[in-house]
Parts: C-alpha cells; structure tokens; sequence
C-alpha cells in the first residue's frame, strides 16, 4: 500500500512492518501507540524504524492512519493513573485536631 509520511511516498505491507519490527525492543509507551504482535510501540517509534527518518519529521497521526489501513491496531495514549493521596492526615486540619484525631476518641463506660 503506498502511504505519504512526511511528505515522502512509502509503499508499506504488513508482512513487510512485521519484518521491520521483528526484534526491535518497544519504549515506554507515553502517548498513543500501535499494537505489532503482541507487542505494543509507539507510533513515532514505528514511523522511525520503517521510515528511516528522524521523528520529528513526522506527526503520530500520519504514521497512525499508514498503519491502520495496514490492518494493525492503533490505541489512544493510556489513561494516566489517579494520585493516590499519602497516607496521613489531612493537611488543612490545625495541629491540634490532627493530634485528636490520632488519639482518638476515649471510651464512655
């Protein structure tokens, strides 16, 4: 299938992408990514590796569109996970209620 990336023609296959990626580590996806085998690289990655060009010389998006009419499957960048609060307490709470509330409250008997 010949695509544009920037600016350039490739003609591009699956089976040829497959080859190309054989035995490339993938980074650390960061943003949005395609999923090669079992594996998952992102899209500046493959655009480099089967391009040969420098990656800011193309957006993910034109490597993205190339590699969905391939047939493979392009994922939006994941879901950044919640801060989890630290453990303690509350930080708008005065000294003295902060010691209260470690003590705790005393048992009626």
């Amino acid at each position: 299938m010949r695509c544009v990336i920037a600016r350039f023609p490739f003609d591009l296959t699956k089976p040829g992408v497959l080859e190309s990626m054989q035995g490339v580590k993938p980074e650390p996806v960061t943003g949005e990514y395609v999923t090669i085998g079992r594996r998952h690289f992102p899209l500046k990655q493959v655009g480099q590796v089967i391009t040969g060009q420098d990656r800011r010389d193309f957006s993910a998006g034109e490597v993205q569109r190339a590699m969905a009419r391939l047939g493979f499957t392009c994922h939006a960048a994941p879901e950044p996970s919640p801060a989890v609060p630290a453990p303690g307490p509350t930080p708008s709470l005065s000294p003295l209620q902060r010691a209260s509330a470690m003590l705790g409250t005393p048992d009626q008997a």
